[in-house]
């Protein structure tokens, strides 16, 4: 297949899935599940078959219609995009896995909705990761926030349901209000919404616009979860564990911090910005959201709504790291999106399976469990050590990467919030890790139980292997995103 043609099977081979899906769950829940298998393993394949081509400086296009003059639905793809469809398309078949352990352990209704959801939400990862302007990346950025409010409602009582709300209305509110208003902004000034290296609004925007238009772009983007407009992320918790995976790791939140990194790249331009006193302000609110989000994590004695604030600061680091505007740093954000992907995916996994297994959901009942679970443990260690940033996993290669970019540009700020955050996330990952294996269980919980069903531990331990394998294993994507910044 030529590269057109791959793209084009990576758009519509999800939502074949989902159809397909959807029929087979009348049918038969193996054959269900089996579908969903076979269609995220030939995602999986669409989209790494673009990889030798982008690595060779290929940036293979797709133009499907001119909606307006001058407005197309068109894809792209580079190396930003093919690394976010890559991590996306790959996690899918590693959370189908898991979802199979954990809906049926869990006895979970609706089953086939969710799987329906959960590959229509695939499908706009895609659109968004290649998309080839601005237009095209607002279509399935809210493709994405509506495919995955059934997700987020799945349980269906009243206080998940007023949570989903919450969710939904957080985050077309802020696409509506300021992330469309920023586009139409743009292409007014531009004359064009694409995706153009150097950007394209240099000479066209200066003084106080560059840092209103960015303003709209950040606060629009509401999955990056930028404070103030993080409440819809804890407000999702109440969703199953695969979908907050889902969530965290998969494709909602990377599309957040993916979208504002590509808009800084190839909107603005990264000298451009960094020329501009009025883009300074961005630096300083990722640094306060990621002690502020980080500082809440550690008052937090539920486990997922303490994995929450903690994506909250780890996203951060992301959008921290492009306001950097450094080369070093520029790898660093891409490179992040990585790194926290494998550690928070298998850290939810392990808060999934645990819930499985024995109900518990709160940090106190974690005493001891490490003895009962000790392969769900041991991931969730892994991952715990990845979200501070020890070697040898995939969080110290990121924060290597932001850390020299810091450095590069003199930004004693990035350097400070940096060094603070990694002792906070220490302070309330490591109390876990350390009752879990050492302390005794606590008299009266439900300590009678194993392991989570075979297809969830199985799960979880593959993406903390991967977590650990980044840290080897990373030539790869540190070569496609040098490609970002030039020679």
């Amino acid at each position: 297949m030529n590269p057109s043609d791959l793209i084009l099977a990576a758009l519509l081979t999800p939502l074949a899935g989902a159809l397909g899906i959807a029929l087979a769950g009348r049918i038969n829940h193996n054959l269900r599940e089996a579908v969903t298998l076979v269609t995220a393993a030939v995602l999986a394949w669409a989209v790494w078959s673009l990889l030798p081509d982008i690595q060779a400086g290929g940036r293979p296009m797709l133009s499907v219609s001119e909606v307006l003059p001058g407005i197309a639905i068109a894809f792209k793809v580079e190396p930003l995009g093919m690394l976010f469809a890559a991590l996306a398309a790959s996690l899918w078949i590693i959370n189908s896995v898991y979802s199979i352990g954990y809906m049926r352990g869990n006895n979970e209704q609706h089953q086939t909705r969710f799987y329906t959801c959960f590959a229509i939400a695939l499908a706009a990862a895609m659109g968004i990761a290649f998309a080839a302007n601005l237009f095209t990346l607002f279509l399935f950025y809210e493709i994405l926030t509506l495919s995955t409010y059934p997700l987020v409602s799945h349980k269906g009582d009243e206080k998940t349901v007023r949570s989903a709300r919450i969710y939904l209305g957080v985050l077309l509110t802020t696409s509506i209000g300021l992330l469309l208003p920023a586009i139409v902004w743009t292409y007014f000034v531009a004359g064009t919404g694409d995706f153009t290296p150097g950007g394209i609004v240099r000479g066209k925007l200066q003084g106080p616009e560059v840092g209103l238009l960015l303003g709209l772009f950040v606060f629009g983007v509401g999955k990056a979860a930028v404070m103030p407009v993080h409440r819809w992320l804890p407000a999702a918790m109440v969703a199953p564990t695969p979908v907050s995976a889902l969530l965290h790791a998969v494709a909602v939140v990377k599309a957040g911090v993916f979208s504002i990194t590509k808009i800084i790249v190839y909107i603005f331009g990264v000298d451009f910005l960094f020329a501009e006193p009025s883009s300074a302000w961005l630096l300083y609110l990722a640094a306060f959201t990621i002690i502020a989000a980080s500082l809440v994590a550690l008052r937090q004695t539920n486990l997922k709504r303490m994995l929450a604030y903690s994506t909250i600061a780890q996203l951060s680091y992301v959008v921290m790291a492009a306001a950097i505007l450094k080369p070093l740093a520029e790898i660093g954000a891409a490179i992040h999106m990585v790194a926290h992907a494998f550690g928070k995916i298998t850290l939810f996994f392990a808060a999934g399976a645990i819930y499985v297994a024995s109900k518990k959901t709160e940090l106190p009942q974690l005493r001891g469990i490490g003895r009962r679970m000790p392969w769900t443990m041991t991931a969730f260690t892994i991952g715990a050590l990845s979200m501070i940033g020890v070697p040898p996993t995939a969080g110290f290669v990121s924060k290597w990467y932001i850390l020299a970019g810091a450095f590069e540009a003199d930004n004693y700020v990035a350097i400070a919030t940096i060094i603070c955050s990694t002792a906070l996330n220490a302070a309330y990952f490591l109390p876990i890790v350390y009752y879990a294996w050492f302390a005794p269980e606590t008299d009266g919980e439900n300590n009678n139980h194993g392991e989570a069903p075979f297809f969830a531990v199985l799960a979880l331990m593959i993406t903390a292997t991967l977590t650990i394998g980044f840290f080897l294993f990373n030539a790869t994507a540190l070569e496609l995103e040098r490609q970002l910044v030039g020679p």
